[in-house]
C-alpha cells in the first residue's frame, strides 16, 4: 500500500510530529552553518589571528572546540533525554543552542569565539538523540528511515538557506547580527513544539490521534513490549557490551567527520579556488580591468554551497525511500537497510575527482561534492534507523548519543588533520593538494564503515531484555 493509501486509512498526525523535528533540524543547521560561511569575513576581522599562515590552523581549533563540546554533550544528551523525556529534553537543548548562537556576537578573538562555539556544540548535541527517539516513538519500523530522511533533510535546507541571507547580513549589518538573527529563529520553534508535541498515548487520550493510527504506529510485533515511551535508563556499561552499539559507534566515527568537513570547509575551498583562478588570470592578463565575474572559471561560491545542499536534500529523502520500497517488495528489514547503505557507500567515491575536476571548471567539483553529500545524507537516514531497528525505544536516545559522541570524535580528528594539512600546503602555495588528500578519505570512509558494521552485526539482530 502506498503512503497516500496508508494516510487515508489510518491518519497522518505522525507527519505533523515529523515536520516539527524537520524544522528543529533546519534551525540546528542555521546556527551550525554560519561559521563556515563567514570564515573569510571573520578572518579579515582578525578572529583567527593576524598571521595568514596560521589562520587555517586557528580556524580548525575553533571548529574543534565545537566538536569536542559536541562529543562531551553527546555523552550526556542521550541519557538526559531518555530520563527527562523527549518534550522537555528537546526544549532545553534548542533553547540552549539559540542562546549560544547569539553569544557569538560578543566574541572578539579566537579564544572567546571558540568558547561560544563550544557552548553551541554542547547544547546542539541534544538534537539528534531527541529527533531519533521521536521517530522511534511515532513511526513503525517500515516508515522510520523515510521519516528520518525527511527530518534529516532539514540539515540540507538549513545549509541551503543560510548562504542566501547570512553573507548579505554580514555585509550590510555586520557579522555579529548574522549570529544574533539565526539564534532568535530557534525561539519561534519552541512555541510550536511545546504546544503540539506529546506522546502517541497522550494524543490518543486527547482525541487528536485516531485509534487506527495509534495501532499502526505500534504495529511492529517485536516492539510490542516497548510500545509505550519508557523513561527507564539503561547504563552505558550495559549498552557497551552489545555488538550493535559498537556497530553504530564505528559507523558514525568514520562518516560524521566527512559531513562536518564539507560543512565547515566547503565555502573556504570554493572561495580559495576562486582566488587562485583570479590570481592566475591576472598574472596572464595584467591589464585586465573588468569585473571579477568575467574571469573564466569564477563562480558564486555562496550559490555553489546552496547547490551542493540542494542536491543533498534529494539524497536524504530518497535514502529513506529505498529501504521502504525494498521491504514492501518482500525483503527483510535488515537486508533492505544493509543493501541500501552499501549502495550509498559507493557514491562518495565520486569526490576523489573533485580537486582534479576543479582545475577545468569549479562547477564540476561542486557537482561531485553535491553527489557525495547526497550520499552522506542517504547513509545518515539509514544509520540512525539501525538504532531504532536494533534497540528498544527506552535506549534509543542513549545509543544515539554514544554514536553522536563517536562521530564528533571522528570530526575532531579530521578537523585537526585538515588544519595541519592545509597550513602545510598553504605555506607551499599548493593548498589544492591538501584538499585532494582530504577528499581521498572522504571518498573511502563509507565503504570502510559499511564493512566494519557488517562485521559487528551481519543480521542486525534486535537487542531485547534491556
Amino acid at each position: 500500500m502506498s503512503f497516500t493509501g496508508i494516510n487515508e486509512k489510518v491518519g497522518k498526525y505522525r507527519w505533523t510530529i515529523c515536520s516539527l523535528v524537520f524544522f528543529a533540524t533546519t534551525v540546528n543547521y542555521f546556527d551550525r552553518s554560519v561559521l563556515g560561511l563567514l570564515k573569510p569575513t571573520l578572518s579579515e576581522a582578525g578572529i583567527f589571528g593576524a598571521d595568514k599562515g596560521n589562520q587555517e590552523l586557528y580556524y580548525s581549533w575553533v571548529v574543534m572546540s565545537f566538536q569536542i563540546a559536541y562529543a562531551l554533550g553527546m555523552t550526556l544528551a542521550g541519557r538526559f533525554i531518555d530520563w527527562i523525556g523527549t518534550k522537555k529534553g528537546y526544549t532545553f537543548s534548542l533553547l540552549g543552542w539559540s542562546i549560544a548562537a547569539i553569544g557569538h556576537a560578543l566574541a572578539h578573538n579566537t579564544f572567546t569565539f571558540g568558547a561560544w562555539r563550544a557552548a553551541l556544540g554542547f547544547t546542539e548535541a541534544g538534537n539528534f538523540p531527541a529527533a531519533n527517539k521521536t521517530m522511534a516513538v511515532w513511526f513503525p519500523k517500515k516508515e522510520r528511515a523515510y521519516a528520518t530522511g525527511i527530518y534529516n533533510s532539514g540539515a540540507n535546507i538549513g545549509a541551503i538557506l543560510t548562504p542566501l541571507f547570512v553573507p548579505w547580513m554580514a555585509i550590510h549589518w555586520g557579522w555579529q547580527w548574522a549570529f544574533i538573527f539565526v539564534g532568535l529563529i530557534g525561539t519561534v520553534w519552541l512555541f510550536f513544539w511545546y504546544r503540539i508535541y506529546a506522546s502517541p498515548e497522550e494524543k490518543l487520550k486527547a482525541g487528536v490521534l485516531s485509534q487506527a493510527e495509534y495501532d499502526y504506529i505500534n504495529s511492529d510485533l517485536d516492539e510490542k513490549e516497548d510500545s509505550k515511551e519508557e523513561k527507564g535508563r539503561v547504563p552505558w556499561s550495559k549498552l557497551l557490551t552489545y555488538r550493535q552499539t559498537w556497530s553504530f559507534f564505528f559507523g558514525k566515527l568514520l562518516t560524521d567527520g566527512v559531513w562536518w568537513f564539507y560543512l565547515f570547509w566547503l565555502p573556504a575551498f570554493l572561495s580559495g579556488d576562486n582566488a587562485r583562478k583570479m590570481a592566475e588570470y591576472k598574472l596572464l592578463n595584467p591589464n585586465f580591468t573588468g569585473v571579477i565575474s568575467e574571469i573564466p572559471g569564477i563562480i558564486s561560491w555562496t550559490l555553489a554551497v546552496a547547490v551542493v545542499y540542494t542536491i543533498s536534500t534529494f539524497g536524504s529523502v530518497y535514502g529513506g525511500w529505498l529501504p521502504k520500497r525494498l521491504i514492501n517488495n518482500g525483503m527483510t528489514a535488515f537486508k533492505a537497510r544493509k543493501f541500501s547503505m552499501f549502495i550509498y557507500a559507493l557514491f562518495p567515491l565520486t569526490v576523489l575527482s573533485a580537486s582534479w575536476l576543479g582545475q577545468f571548471n569549479t562547477w564540476y567539483a561542486v557537482l561531485v561534492i553535491g553527489i557525495a553529500c547526497a550520499a552522506h545524507q542517504a547513509w545518515s537516514a539509514n544509520i540512525f534507523t539501525t538504532v531504532t531497528d536494533m534497540f528498544p525505544k527506552k535506549a534509543v536516545a542513549s545509543v544515539t548519543g554514544i554514536g553522536g559522541m563517536s562521530g564528533a570524535i571522528g570530526g575532531i580528528i579530521l578537523s585537526q588533520c585538515a588544519g595541519l594539512l592545509l597550513k602545510h600546503y598553504t605555506a607551499q602555495g599548493k593548498i589544492e593538494v591538501g584538499y585532494g588528500i582530504l577528499f581521498i578519505f572522504c571518498g573511502i570512509a563509507y565503504i570502510l564503515a559499511w564493512i566494519i558494521m557488517h562485521f559487528f552485526v551481519p543480521t542486525m539482530k534486535r537487542v531485547n531484555n534491556l
